[in-house]
């Protein structure tokens, strides 16, 4: 069947006769005439080739492609009057999906308050969230699938930045590596060897650790490259490596994968944890919604993985657009 030769009005005749189970029901819920609606019926029979409806006693019973039609059409026209309204959307009832980028610490440490708050506020909307690496294949923020990003602040005209939280990186070893043997306060230096975490090289997330420690004048003796977080730390607990790690990663995991710390030879390195998104969604009224959700999941998250200043919400800076740089995971 064409589509552009279908009168999709009669659509909208076909779900308010099932929504009110009557042809003078659903005239008055249209505005028109019942014969209009009769009319409207038997035209939509001829297109469809199926008799739709039939009369039990001054009641109608749809028929089996009725029934089958009846869900589709109305989750499509909700859908279609979401999108078409202006400024009335309602986190409720929305059946929207929403994409969420983050890196695996954010996935750890973060998602889980926001599927929370998510299918608390938003029942019948769907949430997506990816990888840092899927946010690079998917074209990023500029592209049609990713709505925000927890992340670095980008340098693009068109990305829009607010500042979630801080916290420190911290230097994670083994429980029973040598060097938790040196003393109270051992120092280590660049002799330890190290795991180095590339999620997607040239892209959102720098080399943060590595750029510290060369403004530190200690070479880092990498041995591995791991393209995650939790990668790094899985390894770190079968091996003599040490890896630098957001201090949130090493809340979750380190008592499951029996972490220890150890002072860094570096000064402490904070982490800026912002919410980004691009300028295409900036007015959108779902797409604000669900930042503000994202914004307030992410203000319960533990003071222990924040380094100083105010948390959450309290401690966001104003909006800007692609005009600093912050660090971030």
């Amino acid at each position: 069947m064409n589509l552009s030769r279908f009168d999709l009005n009669l659509l909208l005749v076909l779900d308010a006769v099932l929504a009110e189970g009557g042809v003078a029901k659903a005239a008055r819920r249209l505005h028109v005439t019942p014969s209009a609606v009769s009319n409207a019926l038997a035209r939509l029979r001829i297109m469809l080739g199926d008799q739709l409806l039939t009369r039990k006693g001054r009641g109608i019973v749809p028929t089996p492609r009725a029934l089958e039609l009846g869900p589709i059409l109305a989750k499509g026209l909700r859908d279609l009057h979401d999108a078409v309204r202006a400024g009335g959307f309602s986190p409720a009832t929305t059946t929207r999906r929403f994409t969420i980028a983050l890196s695996d610490v954010g996935q750890a440490a973060l998602l889980p308050r926001i599927g929370a708050l998510f299918l608390k506020e938003m029942p019948r909307a769907r949430l997506r969230a990816v990888g840092i690496d899927a946010l690079v294949l998917l074209g990023g923020l500029a592209g049609p699938e990713v709505d925000v990003v927890i992340g670095p602040e980008a340098a693009d005209g068109d990305i829009h930045a607010e500042r979630l939280f801080e916290q420190n990186a911290v230097l994670i070893c083994r429980e029973g590596h040598p060097a938790l043997s040196k003393g109270s306060d051992p120092r280590p230096t660049g002799s330890l060897r190290h795991v180095a975490i590339d999620m997607a090289p040239g892209q959102l997330l720098r080399d943060l650790a590595g750029a510290a420690y060369a403004r530190a004048g200690v070479v880092r003796d990498v041995v591995m490259t791991v393209p995650s977080f939790s990668a790094a730390a899985a390894v770190v607990s079968a091996t003599d490596l040490v890896a630098t790690v957001p201090a949130s990663l090493f809340g979750v995991v380190g008592p499951l994968l029996r972490l220890r710390t150890l002072p860094a030879p570096i000064p402490p390195l904070p982490i800026v944890t912002n919410l980004c998104w691009h300028e295409r969604t900036h007015a959108d009224p779902a797409a604000t919604a669900f930042r503000d959700l994202v914004q307030r999941a992410s203000a319960m998250s533990p003071p222990a993985t924040r380094a100083g200043g105010a948390p959450g919400r309290a401690g966001k800076a104003h909006t800007r657009r692609g005009r600093r740089r912050a660090a971030g995971q």
